[in-house]
């Protein structure tokens, strides 16, 4: 027995003329918006003022279309960007090494007379006096 598989699942369809449901929706919307706004509101110049942007908005809901998504997603994902809270993570990279010139480090050291071996031997000692001093601190 053979079995249709339906082709095209994606599309929308054409449920008004060349409209989708969906943009249908927008455009009766838009198009109730508009006509109270001209019922409703008298001076002609503060009309068109207010209806530039509810056109503009039912136009671009009904048919803008970026990167293969509605308008209508691309305001969601905006309003979901500035209402919810972000994680910022950062990742510490080994540092690239530079081959420095070693001479002058050397030379210092030897002018204080100090060692590889005696500087290790300092910096040891430090850090054991600043243990010990913390935990004399403490009670």
């Amino acid at each position: 027995m053979e079995y249709q598989v339906p082709q095209f699942i994606e599309v929308e369809d054409k449920i008004f003329g060349p409209f989708t449901l969906k943009q249908f929706i927008y455009l009766a919307g838009g198009g109730g918006l508009t006509a109270i706004i001209i019922l409703y509101v008298r001076p002609l110049v503060l009309t068109f003022v207010l209806i530039a942007p509810v056109l503009a908005l039912t136009g671009a809901l009904a048919f803008y279309r970026m990167n293969n998504k509605s308008f209508i997603e691309l305001l969601e994902a905006g309003f979901n960007y500035y209402t919810k809270g972000r994680l910022y993570l950062w990742k510490k990279e080994e540092a690239v090494e530079m081959p420095v010139a070693a001479a002058p480090v050397v030379e210092t050291r030897q002018k204080l007379g100090l060692s590889r071996g005696r500087l290790h031997d300092l910096a040891w000692s430090l850090d054991i006096k600043d243990q010990k001093a913390g935990e004399e601190s403490q009670p």
